[in-house]
């Protein structure tokens, strides 16, 4: 036999014994009943992880040459030292995660950047592609799913042949991700957003109006296409388990007839709106994400912009079940407003682990602040 299939399985049995410890369902169990609102302890996960500083003895080092088989062994290697080095709540599972083949014209045009003109420093400014109407009309164009489902089975069986019914073969799609502003930061550079925002913003509102048709259209044909993510693990550093939708039972696998928004998380977050008031916030993003919402099981709001000034107007949001609350944040405040109704999803401050030796009692005392105030 191949011997980077026999190392690639060696590792798999691994991660199925790990997968197979009652602790795994533990884990879920409770996040199951965090996202249900019914939570018994605060549940903590540590994700998007610097990987290429977590090199430890090598334990990350791919020895497979075989581009299938390194995207395995990364999978496999990332898990196993998770649960060695990072003892957090995410569970281990008995399957790797494949995306399925799908692509997407329309919503993926491409930035324009020019030089920051910071001399040693690596910089860059996005060029206004959408400056008026006429862009408008031009370049945003409706998108177009196209679903390769005979790729898609093909890889999905070259890897359960790999792995040899040792762990299973998931294949996600679309995971709900809409983060439109953005695409259309991208697009246009932040500058040329908050002045239309200001000085001219029925443009902004002609905007918005034509990137949420587009986005509405996308998922339309993901629904018709059977490719949304039913049962997802994570969503934006959290688990996702829950007795809500469907997709969350005893069998990962058993998902055959809820590919559909409503099966689905959804997230969304506009972090260049920390800058906003919540008058604002309101008028350009909330009521426009409103009927997107609407379509999903249950959705996360915001990442690195501080919400805690604008969960009033979050409140707005249909099917909203977590809001992150930033190291920005006044958390006596965030927990206040947030209450029992949603999720408090709360990120630490990361510069408290750069340090050149780990500042244990400034992470503990800011942990301990957060359970305080929830």
């Amino acid at each position: 036999m191949n011997k980077e299939i026999m190392l690639v399985r060696e590792l798999a049995k691994q991660v199925a014994e790990m997968a197979a410890m009652p602790e795994q369902k533990e884990k879920i169990r409770l996040w199951k009943k965090l996202n249900n609102l019914e939570a018994e302890r605060p549940m903590f996960m540590i994700d998007q992880v610097c990987w290429g500083e977590m090199n430890y003895e090598d334990e990350l080092t791919l020895r497979c040459e075989d581009p299938v088989l390194r995207g395995i062994e990364w999978q496999l290697r990332e898990t196993i030292y998770r649960q060695k080095h990072m003892a957090d709540d995410r569970p281990v599972r008995p399957y790797i995660t494949l995306g399925k083949a799908y692509s997407v014209t329309g919503v993926n045009m491409p930035s324009i950047v020019e030089d920051g003109g910071r001399p040693g420093a690596s910089t860059h400014v996005y060029v206004d592609q959408l400056p008026d109407d006429e862009a408008l009309e031009t370049k945003l164009i409706m998108p177009v799913v196209t679903y390769d489902a005979e790729a898609t089975r093909k890889t999905k069986e070259l890897h359960e042949n790999i792995l040899d019914g040792i762990l299973g073969v998931k294949m996600n799609g679309y995971d709900g991700y809409f983060h439109y502003w953005d695409r259309i930061s991208w697009w246009r550079g932040v500058e040329a957003i908050m002045y239309d925002m200001a000085d001219n913003p029925d443009f902004i509102h002609r905007l918005l109006k034509k990137v949420i048709a587009m986005h509405m259209h996308m998922l339309d044909q993901f629904e018709e296409l059977g490719l949304m993510t039913p049962g997802m693990d994570t969503v934006h550093c959290t688990g996702a388990y829950n007795d809500v939708m469907e997709g969350y039972g005893d069998d990962p696998f058993a998902e055959a007839n809820c590919h559909t928004a409503k099966n689905s998380w959804t997230y969304s977050a506009p972090q260049l709106f920390s800058m906003v008031s919540p008058e604002m916030h309101d008028e350009f993003d909330v009521q426009y994400i409103i009927p997107w919402f609407e379509r999903f099981g249950l959705g996360y709001y915001g990442c690195c912009e501080p919400n805690d000034i604008k969960v009033d107007v979050l409140r707005k949001i249909p099917n909203l079940r977590k809001i992150s609350m930033s190291p920005w944040v006044n958390e006596d405040l965030g927990a206040e407003k947030i209450g029992k109704d949603y999720v408090y999803s709360r990120k630490p401050n990361p510069a408290n682990v750069a340090w050149d030796i780990f500042p244990e009692d400034v992470v503990r005392n800011e942990f301990q602040k957060t359970i305080d105030a929830t």
